[in-house]
């Protein structure tokens, strides 16, 4: 069975990162990036292990909390290096918690990302308290997403994995192979 990941397992991920600079790195370099990650500012300890995830499974992720080109103040030149940003990345990951909900980028950024790239080349990476709790992720317009999970693939893994899961079809890939596009 496919398992939301946990607030205590990105604890673990992270664990031998250096945040501030995966942060940084993920930030810095613009050109080249394959993956906007979409997120809360209240979920920012997390993103050095979703960004670590990403990155491990073929992803060059793109997140917008150390971007210096951004005014500290939101206005339309934030919205134009966004829309910039998320164009430019091939795939658009929305790392989504409860916290999600209270932010007023998110909904914004993954309309933008749906109509320019479709719901094929987005997925959210959801994450809980606990990996039970998932019925959370598919209230209003989330639920129309695939998810980033960990689990195996009939006939395809044979351990656990990272996957890609479309939970209307039931059917799935692995990360890497969605992020990469092979």
């Amino acid at each position: 069975m496919a398992q939301f990941a946990t607030f205590d397992d990105l604890i673990r991920f992270k664990k031998d990162l250096k945040e501030s600079v995966v942060l940084k790195e993920a930030a810095r370099t613009r050109t080249g990036k394959t993956v906007f990650l979409s997120h809360s500012s209240k979920d920012k300890e997390h993103l050095p292990a979703v960004i670590s995830v990403l990155e491990n499974y073929g992803g060059r992720v793109y997140v917008d909390s150390e971007d210096d080109r951004l005014p500290r103040t939101p206005n339309r030149d934030t919205a134009e290096i966004l829309r910039s940003s998320v164009n430019s990345c091939l795939r658009f990951v929305l790392f989504v918690t409860t916290n999600s909900k209270d932010s007023k980028w998110i909904p914004w950024e993954l309309g933008l990302a749906d109509g320019e790239k479709g719901q094929r080349l987005v997925a959210l990476f959801p994450t809980a308290k606990n990996s039970y709790e998932q019925t959370w992720a598919n209230t209003e317009y989330l639920g129309l997403y695939q998810r980033i999970v960990w689990g195996k693939i009939k006939d395809v893994t044979k351990e656990n994995t990272w996957i890609v899961l479309d939970h209307e079809n039931n059917t799935a890939v692995t990360l890497r192979r969605w992020l990469t596009g092979e």
